[in-house]
């Protein structure tokens, strides 16, 4: 395997490079090798930038003009060679570095690379989703007509901060349009996946976008805090431990565990073999790493056979190297994790009532390590209760439970549920499911959990956690 160059990455502060004496390493998860030096930021740095940044600075444009400066840098983001650091970086070297220090195949780099690329080129899409739709000269003037309505807004979210992870690049869609409403950004990116967030700033500010418009603060924990503190509004990603303590705190969005679900009616559920293939791939798309991943499968019966049909499909699957075309699944940069993530699994199966369905079929353990990698391999678990440990849990690769559940009593009982797709012609389960306040995001039909339409916020929605709507008035000219 060919060496990397060592990159050094600095700290942004108010777009402009700055290098910090504190620095931590960032390394191959195949080989160990160091493939890039971060500076850090501390916490009072942070928090001076922050107070010290200029909150109009993208008032100058209006959104018209933001949003084709997003279009500009989609082009960019995918083909241009751009700033990283004291080097440059092509989009190739870009995907082969993500890859490197995430552990995530290169063929899903470069599909998270598009989804990227797609939210930057469809950004007046996204917008209107957003907006619903209104005359977005209404956001520039502060008022307008939408019809025979008065309309008026101002930006509460003035400076507007995000604490990232590093499991998936497409989730750096969600934060992109906070620039096209005109809100600065503060970032502090995932500790092995500087990558992502680095070039779409670089692209935008090739594209038109001032860099004092950005801050890019790799940091700690007590770094993250300080930022989710002093920005007016943010998004936090993380397990349930991490989002917990900002549960309460309605200036920040919370990313955390999607518990994602595919749900047979009483229609379907004797015809599930033709539904083997949405649950296959809403469970393991993306390496399986998303929040929009289906995490279990709900049915009214024929859980066991269902239960070992998606195994058996999963019981293919090979650990492979990040470079293999034919790699599926992501090696953990943190090869700890994953023994840890298994160990939690096989202690919470020893609880009656629970089966994972694929190790019976594979014959061996979902962990597999090579040298100082670690995969786990695709798990299902057919769980008999449906209040089971496992009935209901979301890990960082691809698993899922399969619970059976009267219909009557799945609307209640599935629990929080960012994605539900909701495989039925029943209108009685259909109606419910509308009415639940558990489920984010509602696919009626053969829709997997993953295919989400760039005119709908699947998680949250930005424009109303940035600006704030006010009553208004003005005095007719004479």
């Amino acid at each position: 395997m060919t060496s990397l160059p060592i990159i050094n990455i600095p700290i942004l502060r108010h777009g402009q490079p700055y290098e910090s004496i504190e620095k931590f390493e960032i390394v191959h998860h195949a080989t160990g090798e160091a493939v890039a030096q971060v500076s850090q930021a501390n916490s009072g740095l942070i928090v001076r930038d922050i107070r010290r940044m200029n909150e109009a600075v993208l008032e100058r444009f209006s959104v018209a003009d933001l949003i084709s400066m997003c279009g500009k840098a989609a082009d960019l983001f995918m083909r241009a060679t751009l700033p990283l650091g004291d080097a440059a970086q092509s989009f190739e070297e870009y995907v082969t570095q993500l890859s490197a220090t995430t552990g995530m195949p290169i063929a899903y780099c470069r599909s998270n690379a598009d989804k990227v690329r797609r939210v930057l080129a469809e950004m007046g899409t996204v917008i209107a989703g957003l907006t619903r739709g209104f005359d977005l000269n209404i956001l520039d003037k502060g008022y307008g007509k939408q019809g025979d309505r008065t309309l008026s807004f101002y930006r509460d979210g003035r400076i507007f901060g995000a604490v990232l992870p590093s499991n998936s690049p497409g989730v750096h869609g969600l934060w992109i349009p906070a620039i096209a409403l005109k809100s600065p950004v503060v970032l502090k990116p995932g500790r092995e996946e500087p990558w992502t967030p680095y070039r779409i700033i670089e692209a935008l500010c090739a594209a038109g976008v001032p860099r004092e418009a950005f801050g890019f603060y790799p940091t700690d924990h007590a770094g993250a805090g300080e930022l989710l503190r002093c920005t007016h509004r943010s998004m936090l990603f993380g397990d349930t431990t991490t989002t917990r303590p900002w549960k309460e705190d309605p200036r920040v969005e919370l990313h955390g565990p999607g518990f994602s679900k595919v749900i047979l009616g009483d229609d379907t559920a004797g015809d599930w073999e033709r539904y083997i293939d949405l649950m296959v791939s809403s469970i393991s798309a993306n390496c399986g790493r998303s929040c929009i991943n289906a995490s279990a499968v709900w049915t009214p019966r024929n859980g066991r056979a269902i239960a070992e049909a998606i195994a058996a499909r999963f019981a293919k699957v090979e650990a492979r190297s990040a470079n293999d075309p034919e790699a599926s699944i992501a090696a953990f940069a943190n090869a700890d994790m994953a023994r840890r993530i298994s160990d939690m699994i096989d202690g919470q199966l020893r609880e009656p009532g629970a089966e994972d369905v694929s190790e019976r079929l594979r014959g061996r353990s979902r962990l597999v390590t090579k040298g100082r990698c670690a995969w786990l391999l695709p798990t299902v678990v057919r769980c008999d209760r449906r209040d089971h440990p496992l009935a209901n849990r979301e890990f960082l690769f691809p698993f899922a439970s399969v619970v059976e559940c009267p219909t009557a009593e799945m609307p209640d009982a599935i629990g929080p549920t960012l994605v539900a797709s909701a495989i039925t012609g029943d209108s009685a389960l259909t109606q419910a499911l509308m009415k639940s306040p558990h489920v984010d995001r509602l696919n009626i039909g053969a829709i997997p959990t993953w295919q989400i339409s760039w005119d709908q916020p699947h998680e949250g929605n930005l424009f109303e956690h940035l600006y704030r709507q006010r009553a208004f008035q003005a005095e007719s000219a004479a």
